[in-house]
């Protein structure tokens, strides 16, 4: 629940600090909202599509249910989303071929939005065989925002190769979301950062890091760049860190990426504060503090933070597009704050149907998708004018492995929440072909969000029956 603990602060005061081309969220202390039209807003809600991604797949009979259309039962795994059985369709006999007789987790994480072929690597020539969803949507549309995309989760990079998995990098399991098949966009892990990114400006350039640090303007790459102004900042960063990258580590330069796509963000604002784009502008409050610095203590506590900041993205439309890992591939996680879990979920996922160890598997799940129903009961409860924002959105909720102990990749465990703007039609089971690639489902949301591509991965065409 938000708490508002704001000093008195004018509008005035905070736009001087943040920036003309950042959107304001809509705080207590402020006054009430110009109309849209006053402020040369949109006159309607803006479309949003988000992906969340949930790891260590489900227990198959708890997911899916008896019945058919409107009429299905409501399983254990879907009991916490009942309440919003009318706000999502449950997607079924969707999956990624590309992703069968690979292993059971890392490279089915990239494939998950792209439908690619992920190739076995040292980690230092990583290929996903595609670019993500998101990424191909903010090709084309990620201009109308200050951010083009938002990527969040709440674990670090993990490196190194799993020689007992298949020989796959690690890191194929810490992105959701990649700009082409060599290039991940790295999530955001700490509250304050990803806070910071909607609402502030720095004097300089900074990125976060894995372990929490922050480059600033003394980093020598950044000095190169305050330097020299003959030409684009970006274009300066990019020499430089392809220049560090040939002697760096694979750790070192994935940070330098990080740094990389904070500078391109950076100008990407500049561009749109010269050439502002018409933003939608919500009548209302929804307070909230900047969040404390690191992460916080329990894993709960970050996970709901991170929806919240997730939430504020989308309300103040200072992106349209995002991403959010609830864990990432083999998600170590400790989960023995739960009553009768005592154990991680990656260790738990293989159960072997012991049923001791299997009935703590499925609280993890469960608990995972009460998670998740707090974000679409948040969305949910958030005017815009006649609509709520979780009306005017696409959220697919899911994960990339159907049994969770045998690693299937059939019939993926999905659901696809939000009316999509009144072209989507929840409240129903939508049963699609068996074998039906995930990729025509992302096809038909593109349709939504105004962007043409001809295919996406393996993608036969479009996925029908959603309206």
């Amino acid at each position: 629940m938000f708490t508002p603990k704001f000093k008195r602060i004018s509008r005035r005061t905070l736009l001087r600090g943040t920036g003309a081309a950042l959107a304001l969220p809509w705080l207590e202390t402020m006054g009430a909202a110009a109309p849209a039209k006053a402020a040369g807003g949109l006159s309607e809600p803006p479309l949003r599509m988000a992906f969340m991604f949930l790891p260590n797949g489900v227990r198959p009979d708890h997911w899916t249910p008896a019945g058919d259309a409107e009429e299905y039962e409501t399983t254990p795994h879907l009991k916490p989303l009942e309440g919003l059985k009318n706000d999502f369709i449950l997607l079924e006999n969707l999956w990624n071929k590309n992703t069968v007789g690979r292993n059971g987790h890392w490279p089915k994480v990239p494939a998950w939005l792209s439908g690619g072929y992920v190739e076995r690597t040292s980690g230092d020539d990583l290929d996903t065989g595609g670019t993500t969803v998101d990424q191909i949507a903010a090709r084309q549309i990620g201009d109308r925002t200050p951010l083009p995309t938002f990527e969040l989760g709440l674990e670090p990079l993990r490196t190194g190769i799993d020689t007992a998995g298949g020989g796959f990098a690690r890191m194929y399991g810490s992105f959701l979301s990649w700009r082409d098949p060599h290039t991940p966009v790295p999530k955001e892990i700490v509250p304050q950062l990803a806070f910071d990114r909607l609402f502030r400006n720095s004097r300089g350039p900074v990125v976060a890091l894995s372990d929490s640090r922050r480059l600033d303007e003394s980093h020598p790459v950044v000095m190169s760049s305050l330097q020299r102004d003959d030409t684009s900042i970006l274009d300066i960063v990019m020499e430089d860190v392809q220049k560090v990258k040939r002697i760096g580590s694979v750790s070192d330069r994935i940070r330098l990426d990080e740094y990389f796509e904070s500078v391109r963000n950076v100008e990407q604002r500049m561009e749109a504060a010269m050439k502002p784009q018409k933003r939608w502008i919500n009548q209302g409050k929804m307070p909230m503090d900047r969040p404390v610095p690191g992460i916080p203590e329990t894993h709960a506590e970050h996970l709901k933070l991170m929806l919240d900041i997730f939430v504020l993205a989308f309300w103040t439309d200072t992106t349209r597009i995002g991403t959010f890992m609830l864990g990432d591939a083999q998600s170590p996680v400790d989960y023995s704050f739960l009553p009768g879990v005592k154990g991680s979920f990656h260790t738990l996922s293989h159960h072997g149907d012991m049923p001791a160890t299997r009935d703590q598997y499925e609280k993890i799940i469960d608990w995972n998708v009460a998670q998740e129903a707090y974000f679409l009961n948040r969305l949910n409860s958030l005017d815009e004018g006649g609509t709520s924002l979780l009306d005017n959105s696409m959220i697919m909720f899911g994960g990339t492995l159907k049994d969770g102990n045998r690693h299937t990749e059939e019939n993926l465990p999905l659901i696809l929440a939000g009316r999509g703007k009144g072209t989507l039609r929840p409240g129903r089971r939508l049963r699609a072909g068996v074998k039906t690639p995930l990729c025509n489902l992302y096809m038909s949301l593109l349709d939504r969000m105004g962007c043409k591509v001809d295919s996406i991965g393996d993608s036969t065409g479009r996925l029908e029956g959603l309206s």
